[in-house]
């Protein structure tokens, strides 16, 4: 199972990579929305991922355990990085639009301190 989920993940970062390539050597005029599609095909599978994980945990966990599950940080990330690329993509696409790079980056901003202190909090967990 591992296996095919690293294969699924491979392909369409591939995908991905190889829309943006056609893109930025301007062999193609494709929508910038268009080109993220591969990548938020993926973050639909993680987000039904992580949902039917919860689901499932919500009938075996009281409802103290039940905010300690990690699936709920996932479901963060994967809408702060949709908000990132929906913000790129309108940026790229709308020049009109005038916006700043700093709001383009602030879903970014954000998630990283949260993924960071994630780590660190499991990493000295599970050395002691």
């Amino acid at each position: 199972m591992l296996m095919h989920r690293a294969l699924f993940t491979w392909l369409i970062f591939l995908v991905f990579l190889i829309l943006l390539c056609l893109r930025l050597e301007s062999r193609t005029n494709w929508n910038w929305f268009l080109i993220f599609l591969p990548i938020w095909v993926y973050d639909i599978v993680l987000f039904t991922d992580a949902l039917f994980n919860i689901l499932i945990r919500c009938k075996q966990e009281t409802t103290r355990n039940l905010f300690k599950n990690k699936h709920y940080l996932i479901i963060a990330s994967i809408f702060l990085k949709l908000a990132f690329q929906i913000m790129l993509c309108l940026k790229l696409e709308h020049k009109s639009l005038n916006l700043q790079i700093y709001h383009i980056l602030l879903p970014i901003w954000i998630l990283l301190p949260l993924l960071i202190t994630d780590i660190s909090v499991t990493l000295f967990k599970n050395t002691y």
